[in-house]
Order: structure tokens, then sequence, then C-alpha cells
């Protein structure tokens, strides 16, 4: 085990000792004074601070590299959100190794895709998304090495209240839980070279590929789904330089023929003309 998946260990088990010490007093009087309940969760971001100092920033990238070249994931027209074309890191984070993350949407037609609403409908179900089961394919010839595709689809959270709940109390459990949690049902692919892959948010039930196994470029992987922290049916990109991401470091990537879309910006991929099948 790492010294940096080491960190994150301790830091979740930190952070969980606070909740129940919270828990405990509340529940069960336990008398010491209030702010020893702190002590665990004060103690958790001490060793993020020390392991910052003495490993350097624990999820930043290393060095600068050159974007690696790879196929687009999707056919068809698609959106771009949160893209490292408009700033690094992308989701405001270098956690989980999406320095240079993308989320893309589905948008077959303008107006396709429902928007965000303040107050109602507070949830939506993932059918009236044109990106739930789009296919995903691998973006280069390359070795299966962490599948996971057993969490659920959960509805959207694209109103106020539900983006809040969100936020402010999903968000945060799921990190306590776990990376598995944080990026839902998932591929990671070996490229080779030290670079790996990540497919997040996938649909339950609809990957075809095996830990172990290899694909070639454009062969179908799994479909889009909305499992994992995730607002709606998407899919969530990134190159990384390992296959955890609890400790890798991103690596920034162009989709051979499109670049890297910014924030909004539509893009087609054209169908392959004979689509790979699984081996």
């Amino acid at each position: 085990m790492s010294a940096r998946k080491l960190v994150m260990i301790v830091y979740r088990l930190l952070q969980l000792t606070f909740f129940g010490l919270v828990i405990a007093d509340v529940s069960l009087d336990l008398g010491h004074p209030w702010w020893w309940n702190f002590l665990p969760i004060v103690l958790s971001y001490v060793i993020l601070v020390v392991a910052h100092r003495w490993g350097g920033a624990p999820d930043s990238p290393r060095v600068a590299r050159e974007p690696l070249e790879v196929d687009p994931p999707v056919t068809g027209r698609w959106s771009a959100l949160n893209s490292p074309a408009d700033r690094t890191p992308s989701h405001g984070t270098h956690a989980y190794g999406q320095t240079y993350a993308i989320d893309v949407v589905a948008e077959p037609e303008p107006g396709a895709r429902p928007g965000f609403r303040p107050l109602w409908p507070l949830a939506r179900r993932n059918g009236d998304f044109p990106a739930f089961g789009a296919p995903l394919l691998a973006v280069a010839d390359a070795t299966v090495v962490r599948v996971v595709g057993d969490q659920r689809d959960h509805l959207s959270r694209t109103s106020l209240p539900a983006l809040l709940y969100l936020m402010t109390v999903e968000a945060s459990v799921r990190d306590l839980a776990g990376v598995k949690r944080i990026v839902g049902n998932h591929v990671v692919l070996d490229l080779g070279d030290g670079t790996f892959a990540l497919y997040a948010h996938l649909q339950r039930g609809s990957l075809t590929v095996r830990e172990g196994g290899r694909v070639t470029a454009g062969q179908q992987l799994a479909r889009c789904g909305n499992s994992g922290n995730s607002t709606e049916p998407h899919l969530h990109f990134q190159l990384m330089d390992g296959a955890d991401p609890d400790t890798a470091r991103g690596v920034p990537f162009t989709w051979r023929g499109i670049g890297v879309p910014g924030n909004g910006e539509i893009f087609e991929v054209p169908a392959p003309a004979t689509p790979s099948q699984p081996t």
C-alpha cells in the first residue's frame, strides 16, 4: 500500500471517528468537553497538510506533460461541462486524479436535454436525459484493470433543493465512503506508458468488459449512467497516472479530431463504420 493511499484511509477514519463521537456524546452524554469531539477532524486535516508539505501536493501533477491524443469516448452530438479547456483543475480540485477531467452530456438536438430548474421538478428520471444509455467506447487499445458496475443509477439533482442536498450531504457521505462511491460504476483502462483512462458514472448492468481483458479502440465498454456523485446522466472522463483514482494524478488529454471542447461547446463524433465487439 502506498503512503498516499494510507494517508487517505487514515483521513477518512478520523472523519468517521468525529461523527461517531458527536453521535455518542449526544446520545450517551460522555461527559468530556464539547471541543474534544473535534480533535479527530482537526487531526485529519493536520495529516493532509503534513502530507502536502512532506511529499508535495498530494494530488496535483508532479511535472507538466504534453496532452496525450486519444479517440473520443462517445459518438453523436454532445456538449462539454467542467472542461480543462477553461480551467485546471477542471472540477475545482486535484483529488481523485481529476485535474484534467471533463464531463460530457448528450445534446442530440437543441433543447433535448432537460435544463436546470430552481424548484420543480425536484428530480427527473434518467430516461428524460438523452445521455442515459448512450454507448461509451474505448479511446485506445488497452487492458481493463478495474471494473465496478453494481451501484444504482439515482434520480437527477437538477433543481436547487436537490443540488444543495448533493453538495451539503450526499457528496460528504460519498467522500467518506471512498472513491468507489464518488465515481460510481466505472471502468479503468491501462493505455500503457503509465497512463490510465477512467470512465465514471456508468449505467448499472451495462458494462461489457472484465478486469484483465483486452479492448481495442472504438470497442463499447459500457453505457452512460447516473451512478455515484452525479447530478444527471453524463460521462466523466479523465486520464491519470495510476489505476487507483484515490492516489493517481491527472494527465492532460486531447481527443483526436476534436481537441478539448470548452464549457458549453457542442461537438459531434461520427459513429464508427464497424463497431468493435467485446473480447
